[in-house]
């Protein structure tokens, strides 16, 4: 019922189709670490839907660090390469289900927070380029989530109407991003948002556990 009247899939990367949220928090352990700086307790909730390039802007204005923007995201992602090549894998049962989707002609697509250079290296690493019509990142848009720009910018890509997208997000802003643009959002279960688990329910169409839940379909 879940797929009834959608022609595209949209994925939100970290959290989603990917286990890494876990990772970031080491990272900015590590990075601010380098500045002497420990790290605040609610800096994931301040940072959370923003893009890379927005998180960027964050972390040089709250921190005062000194680095042009360019060169913290590009400690970043060469912090990060490493894990996203080694120690992230794919959601359970995700590439199954993108299977389905592209054999029953549904298009697909990516609209992540994160950079463009870590989301083709999780799709390069796990095969995946050949099921993605349209990725796109926060950096391509204007706003980051909660807006719904990235979101009606890949369904615009893709050339398909909204309101016949389905989303799948892990964090709250991912899913009133989806709303807001007037899509169908499943929340995906998340060991980093466990916390907040009854509101990603009520706030999204669907839940589910991972993409097992699907393997009724095949």
């Amino acid at each position: 019922m879940m797929l009834q009247d959608i022609d595209a899939v949209i994925f939100d990367l970290d959290g989603s189709l990917v286990d890494s949220m876990w990772i970031w928090e080491q990272i900015d352990i590590e990075y601010l670490g380098r500045f002497g700086i420990a790290l605040p307790d609610n800096l994931q909730y301040e940072i959370e839907g923003k893009s890379f390039s927005e998180t960027a802007h964050f972390f040089k204005e709250r921190f005062q660090i000194s680095d042009p923007l360019q060169k913290i995201k590009d400690d970043w992602n060469e912090m990060a390469w490493n894990k996203y090549s080694y120690e992230v894998p794919l959601k359970n049962g995700a590439d199954s289900f993108l299977a389905y989707c592209k054999a029953n002609d549904i298009k697909l697509g990516i609209a992540t927070s994160n950079s463009r250079e870590l989301v083709m290296n999780v799709a390069a690493v796990h095969g995946l380029e050949h099921y993605f019509d349209c990725i796109m990142t926060g950096c391509d848009v204007e706003k980051g989530k909660p807006a719904p720009d990235i979101y009606l910018a890949v369904a615009d890509a893709l050339k398909v109407d909204p309101s016949r997208c389905l989303v799948f997000e892990d964090i709250i802003p991912g899913i009133l991003a989806g709303k807001a643009a007037g899509m169908k959002v499943c929340a995906v279960e998340d060991a980093y948002s466990e916390a907040i688990r009854a509101e990603k329910k009520e706030l999204a169409d669907y839940y589910i556990k991972d993409y097992t839940d699907f393997s009724s379909l095949y």
